[in-house]
């Protein structure tokens, strides 16, 4: 590793970690009255994002040298149990809280190691709210330090020191231990998911390369657990995002280097795909929308490639220059850095804002990318004549993109002819069903409320966008009709404020053609709209299975465990019918109103973006070309009827 990258070890004086090194900026009160401030939910989502934020602090000790192994464990009753071999949390008494300084970071705001007292030159979570928002959402929290030969402990109630730092043993290992039980007046779910926590800390495990992540659920037997580990650190990971696609070539572009004390590593493969999947990462914070990284990174790679073309007299004088979007079809690629003070846009930390990592970032991969090419000349023709490719595809994708933009937003008169539009020109309170076949079609037609709700039918499955190049995607005539309905335009071109109906709601047969349309329709989105999904504008109707009749009285039930449950309610002597609909198309437009598509008794599920990397993996190994990942993923999930993305 860099000499520059190695002085973020050198904490505090001679690397010590110092009860005087923490910064103390507020108190706590606020916490537990509003957690959302703080968590962003107090659903599922919340929930786990504590696990994240006490493994965060000890992911800190691993990019400061002093970390190798952390443990996570579920344990019985949901508590979570996480042990790291850092050094451990400072116990002597803080310079200014006169308390020692392990109580002062679970119990005061804004404090810990990372606000420029020597603690930690890089560091991610919440920039040290994480320890102190944990425990003041937890029932109790309970540390160990094992540090300097002896054992503390000292727990805590909802935020509240219930006990002193007391020494209760011996030890001749160092690090932290945290054991806490979330509180269930704050969380609706006080469940964690193994595959939740699996996908994050496999993360964490890719962009900390060395570090090994242990997970263990101890809830049932037998015991899960995976182990993640990657000494290959971003190229595993670039590896492990195309391994369900057919890549064009065996190297894996890696480059890792230093520049003004940005720690910059990026790596990347191109397969024979047509989206580009590039995720961004600062001091292993997801940074979903890009940023100043992302920007550094596609610069240096056009230019580099271009440069290298004319270089190797592979671009011609009389070609047009590689756009950005050639180079990049089809890419696999991680951009991680570790920096100081990190400067994001907004609270959500999505994007990336400080100018110094455009530089850092195109400098490195750049120089890097130069050498890498020439080494393998074979690897680099193989690029640019994807990217030739590319380029001719994308001057007919313009062509075809300007037949379907919209000329007069929503008094353009040349909607699709199998549209049937509601009246309504307020976007706020339209909505969109999107709906498998003319049958199924006409019976939503007659269930709509025509004021708010417009149905749009298509015939058969649209096209695997999976599987196609722009110019044929916007060849499809069920997609076409599709963007001009909608009204936004796609790709480059989508401009969500033009988007006609704020609800995209997707019904469809509850069989497996449903499910593939549904998929069919999602990765669509997923690969070309993907704002709709991340503004949470697409939902899946939930239409009913079966239709009950009982003294004639009639209840839907929406599965077989539902009907079961039924039975149990109602009895099953004197049920005169048990109607099963294999489709929409065999409802009475009054039961598809009065099911699936009134407002006041429809069941939409709505499709959110929870994780970049695990939407991406499961889009492309549902509708790639690579069988096996998918058999392993079907058999492994086939016993979820639904899943979130």
């Amino acid at each position: 590793m860099d000499q520059d990258f190695e002085e973020n070890k050198k904490t505090g004086e001679n690397g010590e970690y110092e009860a005087g090194e923490i910064q103390v900026l507020e108190g706590l009160e606020a916490v537990r009255k509003r957690p959302g401030m703080y968590i962003g939910t107090t659903s599922s989502r919340g929930l786990h994002h504590l696990v994240y934020e006490i493994v965060d602090n000890a992911v800190d000790e691993a990019l400061a040298g002093f970390c190798s192994v952390i443990d996570v464990v579920i344990c019985r009753d949901n508590v979570i149990m996480v042990t790291d071999n850092g050094r451990g949390i400072p116990v002597g008494i803080h310079p200014t809280q006169g308390i020692p300084a392990v109580e002062v970071v679970f119990t005061v705001l804004h404090a810990g190691g990372k606000f420029g007292g020597g603690g930690y030159k890089v560091s991610g979570g919440l920039h040290g709210v994480g320890a102190s928002v944990v425990n003041a959402l937890s029932e109790w929290l309970r540390v160990e330090v094992h540090r300097e030969g002896k054992i503390y402990a000292q727990e805590y109630a909802r935020g509240k020191t219930q006990t002193k730092l007391t020494v209760i043993g011996d030890t001749d290992k160092q690090g932290t231990v945290v054991t806490f039980k979330p509180d269930a007046e704050i969380f609706s779910d006080v469940v964690f998911s193994f595959d939740v926590l699996k996908t994050r800390l496999r993360e964490i495990a890719f962009l900390t390369k060395g570090l090994k992540i242990n997970l263990i659920d101890e809830r049932e037997e037998p015991k899960k657990s995976k182990t993640f580990h990657y000494e290959g650190g971003l190229k595993e990971f670039v590896e492990y995002i195309n391994n369900s696609r057919s890549t064009i070539y065996d190297s894996i572009f890696y480059a890792e280097g230093v520049k003004e004390g940005i720690y910059v590593e990026a790596a990347f493969q191109h397969n024979d795909g047509y989206t580009e999947n590039i995720f961004t990462f600062v001091n292993n914070i997801n940074t979903v929308d890009g940023g100043t990284h992302l920007e550094g990174f596609k610069a240096a790679i056009t230019k580099t490639i271009n440069d290298y073309g004319k270089k190797m007299n592979i671009l011609k004088d009389s070609d047009k220059k590689l756009s950005g979007d050639d180079v990049r079809e089809g890419i696999s690629a991680v951009v991680s850095i570790k920096m100081e003070d990190p400067q994001f846009e907004g609270q959500t930390k999505a994007k990336l804002g400080s100018s110094g990592a455009r530089l850092a970032v195109s400098s490195i991969v750049s120089e890097k990318l130069m050498y890498f090419l020439e080494e393998n000349p074979a690897v680099g023709k193989v690029i640019f004549e994807k990217a030739l490719m590319a380029s001719r595809a994308r001057e007919a994708a313009r062509k075809a993109r300007e037949l379907v933009r919209r000329k007069t937003g929503l008094e353009n008169t040349k909607l699709p002819g199998k549209l049937t539009d509601c009246t309504s020109k307020d976007p706020t309170e339209c909505e969109i069903y999107i709906v498998e076949g003319n049958s199924a079609g006409g019976s939503a037609i007659k269930a709509r409320n025509p004021k708010t709700q417009a149905v749009l039918p298509l015939r058969g499955k649209i096209l695997n966008v999976e599987k196609a190049r722009l110019d044929r995607i916007l060849g499809s005539e069920e997609i076409k009709n599709m963007i001009t309905a909608f009204g936004t335009g796609i790709s480059e071109d989508f401009d969500i404020e033009k988007l006609r109906y704020h609800k995209i709601v997707i019904m469809t047969d509850a069989d497996v053609d449903g499910a593939h349309i549904r998929t069919l329709l999602l990765t669509f989105f997923y690969r070309y709209m993907p704002d709709l999904i991340k503004q949470e504008k697409v939902y899946i109707a939930q239409p009913p299975l079966y239709r009950v009749e009982k003294n004639k009285e009639h209840y839907y039930v929406y599965d077989d465990a539902q009907l079961e449950a039924l039975y149990n309610e109602i009895g099953r002597t004197g049920i005169k019918e048990v109607q099963r609909y294999k489709g929409l198309g065999e409802m009475d437009f009054d039961q598809l109103r009065d099911t699936t598509m009134a407002v006041e008794n429809r069941i939409l599920k709505r499709v959110s973006l929870e994780d970049a990397v695990l939407a991406d993996e499961i889009f492309s190994m549902l509708m790639g070309d690579a069988v096996e990942p998918r058999r392993v993923f079907i058999s492994e999930n086939a016993q979820y009827a639904e899943m979130d993305f």
